[in-house]
C-alpha cells in the first residue's frame, strides 16, 4: 500500500461514526448525570453541554443534514423531468408505475407479516410490566379521499418550497410527458434539462466527501442523550426489530432481487453500503435520496429514466424498516395490556399498515400515524406507543438503511425488467468510485 493512498468513502464515513459514538460516549460520561459541566482548557471555561454537545455538535449535524435536503427538491425535480422525457415509449408510463407500487407493496406486506411471526415467536411483551408516565397525542391521518386529492398539486412551486414528495413526482411527471411531445423546443429544454442534472450529481459528490465530518456531529450529539437504561427495560422488544430489520434488508431483499433479476446480491448490497451508512446516520429517507440516487444509477447501473421515478417514489412510500416496527409493536403491545389478538386482528394488521404506507404518504410522523392506525384498527390503546417511544430512535436509523436498500432493490428489478439496466456497470466492482474522492485544490 502506498503512503498517499486515500481510504474509501465506505471507510471515512465508519471511521467517523466510530469515533462519534466514542465521543458520544465519552461526554456522556463527563456529565453522569448533570445538567452542565464546565471544562478548563488553556484557561477559558467551556461550559460542556452548551458549547460542545448543543453548539458544536447540533450545528455541524444540523447543517450536515440541511444540506442534504437542500439537494432533494431540484434532484427528484430535474432527474425526473430527464427520465420521463427521456422514455421511448410514454404509454409505458403506466406500466412503469404499476410495477413499482407493486413491489413497494409485497415488500411492505412481507416485512410486516415476517415481524409479527417473529414476535409472537419471541413474545418480547409476555410478563413485561411497563408503567409510563409519558402520554401520546397524535395527529390524525387524513381521510383517503383526502389523501388523493392532494396527490395532485394546485401550486407546484409551493410544493416544492414545502418538499411535498407526491405533489413534486405528479408535476415532474406530466412536465416530462409534455416535453417528450413537444417536439424541437422539448428537445432543447431536454438539453438543458441533462445539463442540469449532471451539476446537481456533481453537488451530490461534493457532499459525500463531507460526510465523515457530518456523521461524526450526528453520532456524537445521539450518544450523549441515548438512554441505554431505556433499551435495557426494552431489550426483548428492541432485539426482536433489529433482527427483523436485518432479516428483511439481507435476507428477504437479496432473495427476492436473485428470483427476479438473477443478480448477484452480495455485489448489490457491497455497493448499497455508503447509502445504507448514510440513512442510519442521517434517519431520513429523504435526506438520503440524493446518496441513493447516485448508488442506483452510477454504481448498479439502473437508467436514470427509471431511477429518477422509483427512488423519490420509494423515499415517499416505501415503508418496510416502518412495517416492521408496527409488526413487533403491536404484538408488543398487545402482549403488554394482556390482550389477546385474533388471526384475524393480525391479517387486518397486514392489510391496514400495507395500504396506509401509501396513504399516510407525506404527512409528517408518518411512521407514529400509521401505527396508531394500526393499534386503534385493532382495538389496542395508542398509549401504548409512549411506552417504544424511548428506544426509537435508535431503531429509526436502522429502519431507514433498511428503507432505501428497498429503494435501490425495487428499482434493479424495474429497470431490469424495462430493459433500463447496464449489467456490466453492476458487476464492475469500481464503477461508481472514479469521482468517489473529489479534489478541492483547483478551485482556488
Amino acid at each position: 500500500m502506498t503512503g498517499n493512498k486515500k481510504l474509501g468513502l465506505t471507510a471515512r464515513i465508519v471511521i467517523g461514526m466510530a469515533a462519534g459514538i466514542l465521543v458520544g460516549f465519552f461526554f456522556k460520561w463527563l456529565l453522569a448525570g448533570q445538567d452542565e459541566r464546565i471544562l478548563h482548557i488553556l484557561g477559558m471555561e467551556l461550559p460542556l453541554k452548551t458549547f460542545f454537545i448543543d453548539g458544536i455538535f447540533h450545528i455541524g449535524g444540523e447543517i450536515f443534514i440541511a444540506s442534504l435536503k437542500m439537494l432533494v427538491v431540484p434532484l427528484v425535480f430535474v432527474s425526473l423531468v430527464c427520465g420521463t422525457c427521456s422514455l421511448s415509449d410514454t404509454s409505458s408510463l403506466g406500466r412503469l408505475g404499476g410495477k413499482t407500487i407493486g413491489l413497494y407493496l409485497i415488500t411492505t406486506a412481507i416485512a410486516i407479516t415476517l415481524a409479527i411471526f417473529a414476535a409472537l415467536l419471541i413474545n418480547p411483551g409476555k410478563g413485561v410490566e411497563m408503567q409510563s408516565d409519558a402520554s401520546f397525542d397524535i395527529s390524525e391521518a387524513p381521510p383517503l379521499s383526502q389523501v388523493f386529492i392532494d396527490i395532485f398539486p394546485s401550486n407546484p412551486i409551493e410544493s416544492m418550497a414545502s418538499g411535498n414528495m407526491l405533489q413534486i413526482i405528479v408535476f415532474a411527471v406530466l412536465f416530462g410527458l409534455a416535453m417528450a411531445l413537444s417536439g424541437k423546443a422539448g428537445e432543447r429544454l431536454a438539453a438543458v434539462f441533462n445539463d442540469l442534472s449532471e451539476v446537481i450529481m456533481k453537488l451530490v459528490t461534493l457532499l459525500m466527501n463531507l460526510a465523515p465530518y457530518g456523521v461524526f456531529f450526528l453520532m456524537a450529539k445521539l450518544f450523549t442523550t441515548l438512554g441505554f437504561e431505556t433499551i435495557a427495560s426494552l431489550a426483548k422488544y428492541f432485539a426482536v426489530v433489529m433482527i427483523v430489520l436485518i432479516l428483511h434488508g439481507l435476507v428477504v431483499y437479496g432473495l427476492i432481487l436473485k428470483l427476479l433479476t438473477g443478480l448477484n446480491p452480495l455485489i448489490f448490497f457491497r455497493k448499497m453500503r455508503d447509502a445504507a451508512l448514510f440513512g442510519f446516520s442521517t434517519s431520513s429517507s429523504n435526506a438520503t435520496m440524493p446518496v441513493t440516487m447516485e448508488a442506483v444509477t452510477k454504481k448498479l447501473g439502473v437508467k436514470n429514466s427509471i431511477a429518477s421515478f422509483t427512488v423519490p417514489l420509494g423515499a415517499t412510500i416505501n415503508m418496510d424498516g416502518t412495517a416492521i416496527m408496527q409488526g413487533v409493536a403491536t404484538v408488543f403491545i398487545a402482549q403488554v395490556f394482556v390482550v389477546d389478538l385474533t388471526l384475524a386482528d393480525y391479517l387486518m394488521v397486514i392489510v391496514t399498515a400495507t395500504l396506509a404506507s401509501i396513504g399516510t404518504a407525506g404527512v409528517p410522523g408518518v411512521g407514529l400515524i400509521m401505527l396508531a392506525m394500526v393499534l386503534q384498527q385493532v382495538g389496542l390503546p395508542v398509549e401504548g406507543i409512549a411506552l417504544i417511544i424511548g428506544v426509537d430512535r435508535l431503531l429509526d436509523m436502522t429502519r431507514t438503511a433498511v428503507n432505501i436498500t428497498g429503494d435501490a432493490m425495487v428499482s434493479c428489478i424495474v429497470g431490469k425488467s424495462e430493459n433500463e439496466f447496464d449489467v456490466n456497470v453492476f458487476n464492475d466492482i469500481n464503477a461508481g468510485n472514479k469521482e468517489e474522492s473529489v479534489d478541492f485544490h483547483h478551485l482556488r
